[in-house]
């Protein structure tokens, strides 16, 4: 097993590559790994690190101790979400005050490398919402999940309302967020909330697995482009805006050294070793899409 050598440092996150897997772990246990505004920064920061990182194959994100992330700090009590009076105008676009969840979900929206989300436990709030733009979730047996806005009188947030319906349909979505109730694994799990269930010792090494899947099989500019693809166009008006992504894409690809070594090692029966890299040889067409503002 071979380690980067050089980590970056982050405040509530432990880091680690390990031959081509990024797992980041909260590192906060003794506050169940609750959410604060360094968190925030942290997994922004996260995001950029392992797309830049041609080492990082797909990334796994979890959390120590009793809990994934157990929501947002409430140490400022009835005061923690009067975002006027904490941040003043920082992080403020038009005099509106930017959703720090929303902005992870985005940043993980836009992310070149998979991402896999290992439930060791509580995922409450921000905790449950962060994930939903995680590409595969898998959970601890106990692990336990509650969308709890409606109970501290705040809403949804996270960009939660446009990802939690399209994960598990608007009928559920609606109701784990008008009860607020906390569930357990297994309704996550036959709600189509997490892909699947382990023993608590067992979740790492299946995320381990499923991440090396990727890592040891696929070339990493394919996965790239089609983490996006999937992604941006699972909404598209019409399946022709994928035909003309498609088109661009295949074309493009098939160009490249990597179909050449692709093809090459499946006729010769080895395992392929792609010459491509996300941060010198992505398609001229990416991006395809206009940059959205906040606004």
């Amino acid at each position: 097993m071979s380690a980067s050598p050089k980590l970056p440092e982050f405040r509530t996150l432990d880091y680690v590559v390990e031959d081509g897997v990024a797992i980041a772990t909260f590192n906060r246990p003794e506050k169940m790994n609750t959410f604060t505004s360094a968190m925030m920064y942290d997994l922004l920061h996260l995001f950029d690190v392992t797309d830049a990182d041609d080492d990082v194959r797909a990334v796994i994100v979890t959390g120590s101790g009793r809990a994934f992330c157990a929501g947002a700090d409430l140490d400022s009590g009835g005061d923690t979400f009067d975002f006027d009076r904490h941040a003043g105008r920082k992080n403020q676009i038009a005099g509106v005050h930017r959703d720090g969840g929303g902005q992870v979900t985005l940043r993980i929206y836009d992310s070149l490398k998979p991402v896999i989300s290992a439930v060791n436990g509580a995922a409450v709030g921000v905790g449950a919402t962060m994930q939903l733009a995680m590409d595969i979730r898998l959970a601890s047996t106990a692990a336990r999940f509650g969308f709890v806005f409606a109970r501290r009188g705040i809403t949804p947030e996270a960009c939660s309302s446009w990802f939690l319906p399209r994960l598990v349909g608007m009928q559920t979505a609606l109701e784990w967020v008008y009860t607020g109730r906390v569930f357990g694994a297994d309704e996550a799990l036959s709600r189509g909330l997490v892909r699947s269930l382990h023993a608590p010792d067992d979740l790492m090494p299946a995320a381990r697995a499923l991440a090396r899947e990727i890592a040891d099989n696929t070339a990493p500019v394919s996965v790239a482009l089609a983490r996006q693809m999937m992604w941006r166009l699972h909404t598209a008006d019409h399946p022709m805006e994928a035909h003309r992504v498609d088109s661009r894409a295949i074309v493009s690809r098939g160009k490249t050294e990597d179909v050449t070594e692709g093809v090459t090692a499946f006729l010769e029966k080895r395992p392929a070793a792609f010459p491509a890299k996300v941060s010198t040889d992505m398609p001229d067409f990416y991006p395809w899409w206009p940059d959205p503002r906040f606004r």
